[in-house]
């Protein structure tokens, strides 16, 4: 009887390494703006250490959201609150659990090169000019698009808002320094560009992008009772502005690898990343 009884528990085994190993996978969504893909390779290097599979899943904002919310994705370091992503929070709320900042001091607005004669978004009512018309802007739907609208609207500025995407507009950045011209451009913190170029937000006095933003965690619903270690790390995971903008200026290096500009922040970073894996 022996062999038989054996045989039975080689089976069992079989049986649970499957669920064992599906209950170290970890699925993380971002949004693939420079800040979301620092800070999820960061959060990715750092679960694998210990031992979870990770998977990153890149989606548009509002389908990272509701990834979190049907439990599609396990969690999210890039939700931005209260403005950028505050209409997805509102809407899926109660079907996610917002853990909270992992990053502070973030905003967003428009910017201007330091050197330029632009201080104020009012300037704008009497120099348009300066800049051709035109704000030069990413994709339609962000946030930032959105509240660019209500700011042409509430100053009434006679100016075009262009779509395009990040690449695009830091781009248009890139040429106007270059050649020391004037340009407008969709902004936000914390965002590379800020640590390659010298440049200013346009004051907002009628607050047309909001107050200050925060980078957020979320998380799924029973992710704390299924995944506690992972739920864990997810509430001590913090990255401060000039942590992200210089990874991410290390991604826009030629050959850049995000995964490995991610293992040169940790190796630089051990205590943090320690303190989270605690």
């Amino acid at each position: 009887m022996r062999a038989p009884i054996l045989g039975v528990m080689a089976c069992l085994a079989l049986v649970h390494t499957p669920a064992e190993a599906a209950g170290k996978q970890v699925r993380i969504a971002y949004v693939e703006w420079a800040d979301a893909v620092v800070a999820t390779n960061i959060l990715k290097l750092a679960l694998e250490e210990k031992g979870y599979q990770v998977k990153t899943i890149p989606l548009a904002a509002a389908a990272m959201w509701q990834a979190v919310a049907t439990g599609d994705a396990d969690a999210s370091v890039a939700a931005w609150l209260p403005v950028t992503q505050g209409a997805y929070y509102e809407k899926l709320k109660n079907r996610i659990d917002l853990i909270g900042p992992n990053v502070t001091g973030a905003r967003i607005g428009w910017a201007v090169p330091a050197y330029s004669s632009l201080n104020s978004i009012e300037d704008l009512a009497t120099k348009a000019s300066e800049v051709d018309g035109k704000v030069v802007g990413i994709d339609p739907g962000a946030g930032v698009m959105k509240s660019s609208e209500a700011a042409i609207k509430a100053y009434g500025l006679k100016v075009k808002l262009l779509d395009g995407s990040d690449a695009t507009m830091t781009s248009a950045l890139k040429d106007a320094v270059r050649q020391k011209k004037d340009v407008v451009v969709t902004a936000w913190t914390p965002h590379w560009m800020f640590a390659r170029y010298d440049l200013k937000y346009l004051a907002d006095p009628k607050k047309s992008f909001g107050e200050a933003e925060s980078v957020n965690t979320l998380a799924r619903k029973g992710l704390k009772a299924d995944m506690p270690e992972v739920y864990g790390i997810l509430e001590k995971f913090k990255l401060t502005i000039q942590d992200e903008e210089a990874v991410m200026a290390e991604n826009e290096e030629k050959g850049a690898k995000p995964e490995e500009t991610a293992a040169k922040w940790i190796a630089r970073n051990r205590a943090t990343v320690d303190g989270w894996l605690k």
